[in-house]
């Protein structure tokens, strides 16, 4: 329990200096929303029926892909893990209290969105909160999911934000938040499905629950906890 609170208090302290925690999970999304949230229902008025899913798949995306792994390569790539190892911390409570607190500013900026996007855009508010925070939460936990795969495989920081935005532009353009999905080529659309953001969006905008859209995020979610795992105890060597 010790080790938990020394490296919770680590975190914090690392949080709190972040400037790159910052400008992905609160400066740049909420900025986007600004601007692009104003465009899309001026050129397209009937995008104000998804435009807090759109820009919440944006937020939550760049929070996470781009965000999180230069924090992961801190701690595992640097002598913070040293750290660890000398106060008896485990190596993967970095991992899991980065996580957790991605997630936690990850959901505060999406819930910042959501009250701000009626008034402002007069964007239509999900038909069922309750089920839209619920899938929310596990869009979050996904891309923070393969986010982490990123920041433990990659060890350099130059090297970890190339292969973040090699991840994430794919993600917002085949994803369907800038325009339907359908209009792309078959082969674009087909390579959108390996993403967190294409589903996430679905599951979201979608008026009834459909176990077809959750499964391919549980599967990404499976194989990216088994992935960090087998990534991680090679950090540990």
């Amino acid at each position: 329990m010790e080790a938990f609170f020394y490296g919770a208090a680590l975190q914090w302290k690392m949080d709190i200096r972040s400037k790159t925690l910052l400008i992905t999970c609160y400066a740049v999304p909420l900025l986007f929303f600004a601007i692009m949230g104003g465009i899309f229902t001026a050129v397209m008025p009937e995008a104000g029926k998804t435009l807090i899913q759109s820009m919440t798949v944006f937020g939550v995306s760049m929070g996470a892909l781009i965000g999180l792994p230069p924090s992961l390569v801190e701690i595992y790539g640097g002598d913070i893990k040293k750290v660890y190892k000398a106060n008896g911390v485990p190596l993967y409570l970095g991992l899991v209290l980065t996580n957790l607190s991605a997630f936690v500013h990850l959901f505060i900026m999406s819930v910042l969105l959501y009250l701000a996007a009626p008034p402002v855009f007069d964007a239509a508010i999900p038909e069922n909160p309750g089920a839209y925070f619920i899938w929310l939460a596990v869009f979050i936990l996904v891309s923070l999911s393969i986010a982490s795969m990123i920041g433990l495989a990659v060890k350099d920081q130059a090297k970890t934000s190339m292969v973040s935005i090699l991840v994430f532009l794919p993600s917002i353009m085949l994803s369907g938040i800038m325009f339907p999905a359908e209009l792309l080529p078959k082969g674009l659309e087909a390579a959108g499905r390996i993403f967190p953001a294409v589903w996430g969006y679905r599951l979201m905008t979608e008026s009834a629950f459909q176990f077809a859209t959750l499964l391919p995020l549980l599967l990404l979610l499976a194989i990216a906890v088994v992935v960090c795992g087998i990534l991680l105890r090679k950090v540990g060597e």
